[in-house]
């Protein structure tokens, strides 16, 4: 039976925590000048970092060391709150969502003024603090705001807004955000190679979509291709699969369909998707993110490999071609036909007929409006690179008698 990588590698020093460096500098700078509040609001996305961050600050309090930013870890706090310790009394996690009613709060008042049984500060970690009611709120109000010196409290939420104005007023507010895609993949292919995992090119790439920058999501999503993974370890063909994405063969082959305007070809790419399994939602939002993709190679023209950094140069070089194909003025109105199309996909009880009215759309010409003139636009100057056509000043004058 194996630990899930969320709990084995959960951090357990500030410094360990990736992507929220706007939250644990200060922090550590506060507990480096004494400057500690006495009640804090870690609020921010799922997985991100807030009740981890939490038990990091009450491990800083109560070290023998401390207050410190860099907990000892050989302490008996430190040993007792570390990952897989046995935990501290004086260290209370709370779920809020099963214990946020009046009379939990009154409960919790009245063991808040006993002192600690052998730390320094008795800490309360209250998860799901938005799921506290309003009456429970009322409850702990004067003892949030005024607290008994040995008392912290840090309150952590995906839901600020819902907790009270008068407790959020008494609390330091740390927002928590998002991990972005290139640290995360980073990070995470650090861990593979701790955990001896080999990983093909495109295969992070995926688990970070899916795990939504959200590091404990996509650390259970990385657990899980691991956990299905054979001696050959992750491969590209294997993700694509088990999380649903549209591997990129099909992708160009629907671009190249499109952008050639062959009918015929981009049903039978559509018979693909269908017959594969594909999620026809899915297809098409992969089909609207490779759409984003080329309207930023369109328009940046050779920095595009700065802006889209986990894309491979040879595929990046495929883009560049099927960029020009289409022409800014069409790819645009692609990307509006199909963003219209996947809005109007939620709930349809035929989604292959969604994808393919989707595909029809893109495959009429437009004829009216701004786009329909950036696209015909697009065609008279692809023409005209390619010598089928010739401007009017070009034109042989006529012969002098």
């Amino acid at each position: 039976m194996t630990t899930a990588l969320y709990r084995r590698y959960r951090p357990e020093t500030f410094a360990d925590v990736i992507g929220q460096e706007h939250v644990t500098e200060p922090l550590m700078q506060a507990l480096r000048t004494g400057r500690v509040g006495h009640a804090y609001l870690f609020s921010g996305p799922r997985g991100c970092g807030k009740t981890t961050s939490a038990r990091i600050l009450a491990r800083c309090l109560n070290c023998e060391q401390g207050p410190t930013p860099e907990p000892c870890g050989t302490c008996e706090s430190c040993v007792a709150l570390a990952r897989g310790g046995t935990g501290s009394v004086d260290v209370i996690e709370i779920d809020a969502a099963s214990h946020g009613g009046v009379d939990d709060a009154r409960d919790l008042r009245e063991r808040a003024s006993y002192g600690p049984a052998q730390s320094r500060y008795k800490v309360y970690i209250i998860d799901e603090a938005h799921m506290v009611t309003p009456q429970g709120f009322n409850a702990l109000l004067k003892i949030v705001e005024e607290p008994p010196e040995h008392v912290k409290f840090v309150f952590a939420t995906t839901e600020p807004e819902k907790v009270i104005g008068t407790i959020r007023s008494r609390t330091h507010h740390y927002p928590f955000r998002l991990v972005p895609p290139a640290r995360l993949q980073d990070y995470l292919q650090q861990l593979c190679e701790s955990e001896g995992v080999a990983v093909e090119p495109g295969v992070l790439s995926f688990v970070v979509r899916a795990g939504g920058g959200s590091v404990r999501d996509s650390l259970s999503v990385l657990d899980q291709l691991i956990a299905g993974s054979d001696e050959r370890g992750l491969t590209y063909e294997g993700a694509a699969a088990l999380l649903g994405f549209t591997d990129g063969e099909l992708l160009d082959a629907t671009i190249d369909a499109l952008a050639a305007g062959d009918g015929g070809s981009v049903f039978r790419q559509v018979d693909r998707v269908i017959e594969s399994g594909h999620d026809p939602r899915r297809f098409v939002e992969d089909l609207l993110e490779r759409l984003r993709d080329l309207i930023i190679i369109a328009a940046v023209q050779g920095g595009a490999s700065s802006v889209l950094r986990n894309v491979p140069e040879d595929q990046l070089e495929r883009m560049r071609q099927q960029a020009a194909a289409f022409g800014a003025g069409s790819l645009s109105r692609a990307a509006d036909i199909v963003n219209a199309g996947l809005t109007e996909m939620t709930g349809a009880t035929a989604p292959r007929l969604q994808l393919e009215l989707i595909c029809a759309r893109m495959l009429l010409p437009g004829a009216a409006g701004e786009s329909g003139y950036a696209v015909r636009l697009d065609r008279l100057e692809r023409r005209l690179d390619m010598g089928g056509a010739r401007p009017p000043a070009a034109a042989e004058p006529p012969h002098q008698r």
